[in-house]
């Protein structure tokens, strides 16, 4: 199997037969992919895999980086396995090395112990690979391996195999989950997979060919099915390829989209969301670019959407979706994305939001409210309603939430920009919570009134300046 590449390579421009260095990947999709990889054969630690925090919103693998586990006992309950990323920092001229990624079983017996080593064995395995042979390990006199696999069963994986002896010519539905990842662990591959799974009466249509080999990325067996599959399970298709991790799975996207297919929202954004999961910002940018032509009948909040799913576990990816957008779609955004990127607060983003016309819509209270408490951020309440008006002149509770946090210049600038005091007095008396009258309301009353003898002053200076009627005196 492909070995998980760290860094990016691409055809050289002077000999495309030839690879050059293009930049490292990201941390998050290449744990992206070796979570993919442990999923599919059954080597997922049960409780969790998490990728540190640290390593998130879309910072690189170091170069030249090398990737180490650990297995051991946990201090109170479980088995951890421990990643490590080692390499050598130019600048600080030293050896360092990091957490990257942990994961944890519940359970803590011998057989845990074991199996939590054969998930490190299986990681180290996807980034070196495991079919090196070193000078000083030659074969003496043409002496062959042995051969023999090491497999470590769960109680649920060594039923299957119990049962699969008992009723070989039954077939086993319910078991194909763990049938699937025991193959696939013993045989090494697709092919191989194929090639047993065919002597057994488990029979495996075009369509679950196809399915599996976009799990093991095989490139060439996927051309080979996809042709005979797509026109029936396009959608399911689409879906699986985006969300399957690495450079083969962009290319087994592609080759999905390369056909004149046309696919329902639904379906779309499902694709996206999967692109989003597994932190490949390229692959969903993608997705959104061909959107208007592969779904018909778009709806224009659609981009904003997935910018705002996005936002929850991959925040970089959300800002990027953010920057590609034309100010159609961000104007059609859903609100509640101008309320996200307001609880860091991340004001590049807030500043890009509005200046492409985003409504605070029935998010502008809270939005006001995060950015005005206790005053650390009224700055930015201020310098975006400068920017453009993003609250509507009706919304009385935009101006509720300045005047309880004591904002008092955010307060006077939806005066300035057209809300209605008077109207947002009579508005409060009728809430709940009544109106308050404090220091901050004192200070909007008399702006009010300036602005109001502001607008007077025109009215009066022209009606000076008209001329007075009469008739016309002869001498």
């Amino acid at each position: 199997m492909k070995t998980i590449e760290l860094e990016r390579w691409k055809p050289s421009e002077s000999d495309p037969r030839k690879l050059e260095y293009a930049g490292q990947r990201t941390a998050e999709e290449v744990f992206g992919e070796l979570k993919h990889r442990l999923e599919g054969q059954g080597y997922l630690p049960d409780e969790y895999f998490s990728l540190r925090s640290e390593w998130e919103d879309g910072r690189e693998i170091p170069r030249d980086a090398d990737l180490f586990c650990t297995v051991d006992y946990g201090g109170s309950e479980g088995v951890y396995v421990d990643v490590y990323l080692k390499w050598y920092d130019q600048k600080q001229k030293k050896s360092v090395t990091e957490s990257f990624i942990v994961g944890k079983t519940l359970g803590e017996n011998g057989n845990d112990l074991d199996r939590m080593f054969l998930t490190a064995s299986a990681i180290t395995k996807a980034v070196h690979g495991d079919h090196a042979t070193h000078a000083r390990y030659m074969r003496v006199n043409g002496q062959e391996d042995t051969g023999g696999r090491v497999v470590h069963l769960s109680q649920q994986e060594e039923k299957v195999i119990i049962q699969a002896l008992v009723e070989q010519r039954e077939r086993q539905e319910e078991a194909m989950s763990q049938t699937e990842q025991l193959l696939r662990r013993m045989t090494g591959g697709i092919t191989a997979y194929m090639d047993t799974v065919g002597q057994r009466p488990l029979h495996l249509s075009d369509y679950d060919k196809a399915v599996l080999a976009i799990r093991e990325g095989e490139m060439s067996a996927f051309k080979e099915l996809c042709p005979k599959v797509l026109a029936e399970h396009k959608d399911d298709l689409l879906v699986e390829t985006a969300g399957r991790p690495g450079d083969i799975g962009v290319r087994m996207m592609a080759l999905v989209l390369s056909n004149d297919v046309r696919f329902t929202e639904e379906v779309y954004r499902a694709a996206c969301q999967k692109a989003v999961d597994i932190g490949d910002g390229d692959r969903a940018r993608l997705l959104l670019a061909a959107a208007d032509h592969y779904v018909e009948e778009l709806s224009p909040s659609f981009h904003g959407e997935v910018a705002s799913c996005a936002y929850i576990d991959h925040r970089h990816i959300a800002r990027e979706i953010v920057k590609h957008c034309t100010d159609e779609q961000i104007a059609a955004a859903p609100p509640h994305l101008l309320e996200l990127f307001a609880t860091g607060p991340d004001y590049e983003m807030l500043s890009m939001l509005v200046e492409k016309g985003i409504s605070g819509g029935d998010s502008a209270e809270r939005t006001l409210h995060m950015l005005t408490c206790e005053g650390r951020n009224s700055w930015i309440a201020e310098a975006l309603l400068e920017k453009r008006m993003w609250v509507d002149v009706n919304d009385y509770r935009a101006l509720y939430a300045c005047i309880e946090n004591d904002a008092i210049a955010t307060a006077k600038l939806l005066l300035d920009q057209g809300m209605d005091l008077a109207q947002y007095k009579e508005w409060a008396k009728r809430q709940s919570h009544g109106l308050r009258c404090n220091e901050t309301l004192t200070a909007l009353e008399e702006h009010w009134n300036e602005l109001r003898a502001q607008e007077l002053e025109p009215e009066e200076e022209q009606e000076a300046a008209a001329p007075e009627m009469g008739g016309m005196n002869l001498g």
